[in-house]
């Protein structure tokens, strides 16, 4: 029998797990129960406050993370602009940030379990660290965090990426429940479903399979070519170059620097220097030290591109001033609100 755990959490969305619900309890019901369906949290049996009007639905258990199956994470419901805690970026992080994370990954490095995510799902395993290299699809509007996160995101309805299925947007859980029941019990069955619903599935299952389309194989030599043509059009201004004949700058020194995001602060630690006309930073989080990522500066501006682990894992891109011993600006992925940044020079 193959089991299907469907994972709730606080503020999930109701169409992005019951939808799927349905179909697999249609699927059991049309193989004489070859499968079955279950409803659990993270953290055990409990009733879960869904993010639609709070309506809560019942978890019967806990998630088993070495039960082989199939462990379906749906995304969450809440307002879409903004950064309060009922947005639906910080309900994310939040899960994100809990035990869940852990058990996925202990899944994901099974061979017999195949993880599942619809819509924001995929952003849930993505800010856990659970997706770099892996392909994927979420709902449009965070496509662009998606691929902030490392994940390699794909324009399509399901992407099916071996042990990890995801689905775009909310009623893409239909789709990726009809095709995980195709592959898992064929054509058949799928099809009785989709009869039985009045549902014909969307768009074709993205796989890494068959011939490689020539607009993906020249993708990358054009990203390459517009890199080198834009700096052989547009050289650097005057005042960019005169950047660059700097030996020192008024960002140089060290900072601890807070930054502020919907799911609370990180205090982190930055070393600037500048040298023969380069900008050098590091930022220290806890025990993880990483490097700036492309640092410009332009006047009393400093930009740079960082990754960030804590509260989730995220590529931010940062903007910040100087005014004397004291720092301020904001880090930003994608369309996720953009986080205060703000700190001191150290003496």
């Amino acid at each position: 029998m193959l089991t299907v755990q469907i994972v709730l959490f606080d503020g999930f969305d109701l169409l992005d797990a019951l939808a799927p619900y349905e179909v697999f309890c249609a699927a059991a019901m049309m193989s004489n129960d070859a499968l079955e369906v279950k409803l659990v949290t993270a953290e055990g049996a409990r009733a879960v406050a869904s993010g639609t009007q709070g309506l809560p639905i019942e978890a019967a258990g806990k998630l088993d993370p070495n039960r082989a199956g199939i462990i379906l994470v749906p995304g969450a419901a809440g307002d879409v602009e903004g950064d309060g805690p009922d947005s639906v970026p910080a309900i994310l992080a939040r899960t994100a940030n809990t035990e869940l994370t852990g058990m996925i990954r202990e899944a994901l490095g099974r061979k017999d379990i195949i993880v599942s995510t619809v819509c924001g799902g995929s952003l849930v395993l993505a800010m856990g660290g659970l997706l770099e290299g892996r392909r994927a699809v979420t709902h449009h509007l965070g496509m662009d965090v998606l691929g902030a996160t490392g994940a390699l995101p794909v324009k399509a309805r399901v992407v099916d990426d071996g042990n990890l299925v995801s689905g775009g947007g909310v009623t893409s859980g239909l789709d990726v429940a009809l095709h995980l029941v195709e592959r898992e019990f064929g054509p058949r069955i799928a099809h009785a479903i989709e009869e039985l619903f009045e549902y014909e599935r969307r768009g074709i299952a993205w796989r890494a399979q068959g011939m490689v389309p020539n607009s993906e194989k020249t993708k990358t030599d054009k990203e390459s070519n517009l890199v080198l043509s834009t700096e052989a059009v547009n050289p650097p201004s005057p005042s960019l170059q005169n950047t660059f004949e700097q030996t020192e700058s008024v960002f140089d020194g060290d900072w601890d620097v807070t930054i502020a995001t919907p799911v609370g602060k990180m205090d982190v630690k930055l070393s600037i220097a500048t040298s023969h006309g380069e900008v050098h930073g590091t930022a220290t989080q806890g025990d993880e030290t990483v490097k700036f990522m492309s640092p410009v500066i332009q006047g009393n501006k400093l930009t740079w591109s960082q990754q960030v682990t804590k509260p989730m894992r995220l590529n931010l891109k940062f903007d910040v001033t100087v005014d004397g011993d004291e720092l301020h600006g904001t880090a930003k992925a994608g369309v996720l609100p953009a986080s205060r940044v703000a700190g001191k020079r150290l003496k």
